[in-house]
């Protein structure tokens, strides 16, 4: 656990330098943007980066886990709703060391993906769709949980959602200067015409550098935000493995979330990068992994399996360098006194294997659930499923035709 903190400790001041990098871009945009719509503004623009920045900072720190999961639609459910999301979420609880359970919520949607949020631990979520529920076993599900819950160890989805929101607010101001420009556009040649010579030159090629900004700022911020998630992505895949001391779950998970073809509706740019893998990315499409926020999937998945039948921080740095013959992607310190464990047998527990069928017809029921749907048992065994609109006072059963009466509830 000592090497773990360590892990911490090392992420953390990655990502505090690389989130004072993309905050001075925000100032120094600021500046730009407020010197080419007149002389000495720099200091007004200056000022109202600061306030916008501090404004959107303030709402990710206290609102943002809301925020998130509002934005992706998810829902609050409790262990009776699905009491196997529940014991594997408490399985990786304790193995994280997290001083309390997370809070469970689950997304409406058939595609396969699951983030996590919070402030910190004590009061982090994982949201899962209901795609992930119906598709993945119990070991996938595992592997797919440990890895949001080291995102939540590691302190990752607070840096995340205060980064994210710095790069929104730079693309944000660069819209509206860019905006500003197409409704004024004659307005602005004709007050530099109208200026001085000297002046009104000077005016114009600092429009003219405050425009490349405008375009150049969000790209790069962009740049940073990507280098910064890719990083972390590999980091939560090992500690995954180590919590979970099973690889091939989590890569066998990857590689079913690598075929899904769902479309998460409700996921964006600005929410991407929370997911385990980018709910945006489409297969085949090569040169946009280049820009991904994510690690190529092919790649998480070989070196997950190269890790071999010992588990350790070790034994997944070694197989990074073997798979992607680059250098060290793992924390010095995580190294030191690191110790292998084996890998244990598949479908652990002496809970029997339940079927595709079995987890899809639970996911979908634990959706019309949360959706307010009324479930009315029938004496013939069928169980009807009646939506929230539904509003008479009886139904018939398709199946013995008995007349069955609906709650009041309903």
């Amino acid at each position: 656990m000592v090497s773990m903190w360590e892990q911490i400790r090392s992420n953390r001041r990655r990502s505090i330098v690389l989130a004072a990098v993309i905050a001075l871009l925000l100032m120094v945009m600021g500046f730009v943007f407020g010197e080419a719509y007149f002389s000495g503004g720099g200091v007004f623009g200056l000022l109202l980066a600061l306030i916008v920045w501090s404004v959107l900072s303030l709402a990710a720190y206290f609102q943002g886990d809301r925020i998130l999961l509002g934005v992706s639609g998810a829902r609050e459910i409790k262990k009776s709703d699905h009491p196997q999301l529940f014991n594997v979420v408490e399985e990786m609880q304790i193995a994280s060391g997290l001083p309390k359970m997370p809070r469970v919520y689950i997304m409406d949607s058939m595609a396969l993906n699951a983030f996590a949020t919070g402030r910190k631990p004590e009061n982090a979520a994982v949201a899962v769709t209901a795609g992930l529920l119906a598709k993945l076993n119990r070991d996938q599900l595992q592997g797919v949980i440990a890895h949001e819950m080291s995102h939540i160890v590691n302190r990752d989805v607070l840096f995340m959602t205060m980064i994210g929101i710095m790069l929104g607010a730079i693309v944000m101001i660069a819209e509206i200067f860019m905006r500003s420009l197409w409704f004024s556009g004659g307005r602005s040649s004709r007050r530099y015409s109208s200026s001085s010579k000297g002046g009104g030159q000077a005016q114009a090629l600092m429009m003219v550098v405050a425009i490349v900004f405008a375009i150049l700022a969000p790209v790069l911020a962009q740049l940073i935000y990507f280098a910064i998630s890719r990083r972390r992505e590999y980091l939560a895949d090992a500690n995954a493995a180590v919590l979970t001391r099973y690889p091939p779950g989590l890569a066998s998970a990857l590689d079913a979330l690598r075929s899904d073809t769902n479309v998460l509706e409700r996921a964006n740019k600005a929410t991407a990068p929370m997911y385990i893998i980018n709910p945006l990315h489409k297969a085949g499409m090569k040169a946009a992994e280049l820009t991904s926020t994510h690690p190529p999937i092919e790649e998480r998945i070989r070196i997950l399996m190269a890790m071999g039948g010992a588990v350790s921080y070790g034994a997944y740095e070694q197989a990074y360098q073997r798979t992607t013959q680059r250098k060290s992607v793992m924390p010095p310190s995580a190294l030191k006194g690191d110790k292998a464990q084996p890998m244990r047998a598949a479908l652990a527990g002496d809970e029997a294997p339940k079927t595709a069928r079995q987890r899809t017809r639970e996911a979908g029921d634990l959706l019309r659930k949360v959706n307010k749907f009324t479930f009315l048992p029938c004496e013939c065994g069928l169980r009807l499923k009646l939506p929230p609109e539904f509003k008479q006072k009886s139904v018939k059963c398709p199946r013995c035709h008995r007349k069955l009466s609906v709650p009041k509830a309903q």
